[in-house]
């Protein structure tokens, strides 16, 4: 199967996933909502893991959120997070249904995740959330790590189209790729204001944009 294909999820497609593992079982719930492209399923499941294994509890607080898939994965991974808020500033009418055949398998969803349709700029955060991320589009996901870092919070992001006009590269596009030296400058810079960074990688073949930065404060 391509996991890159931004071709929708479908009930079609059920016999590629029966197994008992919680992503088939996620994938099932997808398939049945008929209103996810292929790609983002991968994306926020490659993403919520690797997270996970990272940072465990908290408000998880998901920026950009889109269909707020991320979110949902992010609390069904770790029982101790009881909480998620998704942020768009204009959330699909499809998130409804996805977050109704989620519900449907994991009813405690239903209370603990709330969407928001706000500015970015306008979402209360603290020092004990989990902000996250996937692919913010260009200076949206400066945004994001700026907001995380004022309140104190952690946060992970996969960064997406990278503006490089007036961009902070941090003097290494002699060295690198625009784009990796800016995500090279976003590592420098969480480093100086005090926060702990980690970095890693999702699969290649689900996205090329697939550099996943995580950070905490120290």
């Amino acid at each position: 199967m391509d996991r890159s294909s931004r071709n929708r999820l479908n009930e079609k497609l059920l016999h590629k996933f029966t197994g008992d593992i919680l992503f088939d079982r996620i994938a099932r719930a997808v398939c049945h909502a008929g209103c996810l492209p292929r790609k983002e399923l991968y994306e926020a499941w490659e993403v919520a893991r690797r997270v996970r294994r990272r940072f465990r509890g908290g408000r998880i607080v998901d920026l950009a959120c889109g269909h707020g898939l991320l979110a949902q994965i992010m609390l069904l991974l770790d029982q101790s997070s009881t909480r998620a808020l998704a942020v768009d500033l204009h959330i699909p009418k499809s998130a409804a249904t996805l977050a109704t055949s989620m519900n449907a398998c994991w009813p405690r969803l239903l209370e603990q995740l709330q969407f928001l349709e706000s500015d970015l700029e306008e979402v209360q955060l603290s020092p004990e959330d989990l902000v996250v991320s996937v692919h913010a589009c260009g200076g949206l996901t400066d945004l994001i790590l700026d907001r995380a870092v004022a309140a104190g919070a952690r946060v992970a992001v996969l960064p997406c189209c990278h503006n490089l006009t007036g961009a902070d590269l941090g003097g290494l596009e002699g060295w690198m790729d625009g784009p990796l030296a800016m995500d090279a400058a976003r590592v420098a810079r969480l480093r100086s204001q005090g926060y702990r960074v980690f970095t890693q990688n999702i699969p290649g073949d689900i996205t090329p944009k697939n550099r996943l930065l995580m950070a905490e404060p120290e």
